[in-house]
């Protein structure tokens, strides 16, 4: 996002693989198969939820360019979700449903997307502020929501596992997230192109920047890093 505007202004370059043991020239050491299965699972249930939630939206939208636009995405969605469920590591004795569980920051930045409210457990955080539920929010600030918080959030997440991988151990996690970076990619810079096309009075702004706060200070409330997920390795900008 720009620094100066608050603008986003398209997907940052990727996060380069960083060691989280070893010399600084070597790749990363693969990760440990708990974290590997508790961030897979993370991602199915976030692209889970995408998919439901945008097909929920496409039947409400009052543009039929945005429904289809909505449509669309939720189906790739869904594809995503199929695609994390294959690369959850098979353990006897573990329910691959049980993996599939928000973290707190994850769950906060959805809860707050829809209008709700969920607490923090985290010692010393600021979420949920003393207010009440704020109630449905409108189209416009829901899809400005998607597209400049969330979306770039997961994408940095995304990055940020995808260079924490170790080519051999992690070979279908890594093509798994270079499949789904593509599209989120894809979706976002044209997310974007949509909001800054329906974004056409002043009123407009001010309830776009005014829900974009709310989302940031519930996930950043939550205990979110950088990126939506936390990954539990030692990687740039965590």
């Amino acid at each position: 996002m720009s620094e100066l505007t608050g603008t986003t202004e398209g997907p940052a370059d990727p996060t380069p693989a960083t060691v989280h043991a070893g010399a600084p020239d070597q790749e990363p050491l693969p990760l440990p198969l708990d974290t590997t299965a508790a961030l897979v699972g993370e991602y199915r249930w976030i692209e889970t939820t995408l998919y439901r939630v945008l097909g929920e939206w496409a039947a409400d939208m009052p543009l039929a360019a945005v429904t289809v636009h909505l449509d669309a995405q939720s189906m790739r969605h869904a594809w995503h979700a199929d695609l994390w469920a294959d690369r959850l590591p098979v353990r006897s004795g573990v329910d691959p449903d049980a993996l599939t569980v928000p973290s707190a920051p994850t769950a906060a930045l959805f809860a707050a997307l829809a209008g709700e409210l969920l607490p923090s457990d985290l010692p010393g955080s600021s979420w949920p502020p003393a207010d009440e539920g704020y109630g449905r929010p409108g189209a416009l600030p829901r899809l400005a929501g998607l597209y400049r918080v969330l979306l770039p959030r997961l994408v940095t997440t995304y990055e940020r596992h995808l260079g924490a991988t170790a080519a051999a151990a992690d070979g279908p996690v890594a093509r798994a997230l270079r499949l789904v970076l593509n599209d989120e990619i894809e979706d976002w810079r044209a997310g974007e192109r949509l909001v800054e096309h329906l974004v056409t009075r002043p009123h407009d702004v001010a309830a776009v920047y005014e829900f974009l706060e709310r989302l940031e200070s519930a996930v950043v409330g939550a205990g979110a890093g950088s990126g939506l997920v936390n990954l539990p390795v030692s990687v740039p900008g965590g």
